[in-house]
């Protein structure tokens, strides 16, 4: 066994033993990703080697920070990470996968059926930006966007006092510090690194956290959103 198989193994061990419930919806997860992820181009080939250390445990573990019963909405889904393996390893969350690509999201509903998740999982094909007062209470997001630009569409989504989870690399802690003025214009508080999963994934995942505080502040002369009924 090479290597990278005995870390797959022996992460995949970790991760089934910390959620022993949700064994079984992730490693079907993870066939899923194999397949007709990687045929569909969701997944790159050079992936499938690792997709339990550097993806799905990478993003379950996140779980360690979103509260009790939450309402979750998981922004540029793409291949389901990291809603779907919150969604898994957590059952007392109700989850939206915000996906605006046809192929993507074709195949996030795919999943969500095969993994039975469709009296708590719901798939939108729709751009994040387009959507808006959703009232949730965490969007999540990995790999979408520079941090500012990615609040600008995920804030909105959360009520006051809601937070964004961005997963990030190395480079998360200057991204704060280059964002942090965005933020507090978007009506969020102080950013917040973070770690997670230190005893599942190494390193652990990253994550960026960011509270609604309130409303995002209008600039002067900016004409107001159109309503739904507006945009019809």
């Amino acid at each position: 066994m090479t290597e990278s198989a005995e870390l797959e193994e022996r992460v995949a061990a970790s991760l089934a033993a910390r959620y022993p419930d949700a064994a079984d919806g992730l490693s079907s997860y993870v066939a899923l990703l194999a397949g007709a992820g990687v045929e569909r181009g969701l997944i790159g080939p050079r992936e499938s080697d690792r997709l339990w250390s550097r993806h799905v445990a990478n993003c379950a573990v996140l779980e360690e920070l979103v509260p009790d019963a939450a309402r979750v909405g998981d922004v540029g889904s793409g291949a389901g990470l990291p809603g779907l393996p919150l969604a898994l390893v957590r059952p007392d969350l109700r989850v939206l996968l915000v996906e605006p690509l046809l192929r993507r999201a074709t195949f996030l509903s795919e999943a969500v059926d095969e993994l039975g998740l469709g009296e708590r999982v719901e798939v939108v094909r729709a751009r994040a930006e387009d959507q808006r007062d959703l009232g949730l209470d965490v969007v999540t997001a990995r790999a979408v966007a520079p941090l500012d630009r990615l609040a600008g569409w995920a804030l909105p989504l959360v009520r006051v006092g809601g937070e964004l989870l961005a997963l990030k690399g190395a480079a998360a802690a200057a991204e704060v510090a280059e964002a942090q003025t965005a933020l507090e214009r978007l009506g969020g508080g102080a950013a917040e690194v973070l770690q997670c999963g230190a005893d599942v994934v190494d390193p652990p995942t990253t994550v960026v956290r960011v509270v609604r505080l309130r409303s995002a502040r209008r600039r002067r002369g900016a004409r107001p959103l159109p309503t739904p009924e507006e945009q019809a």
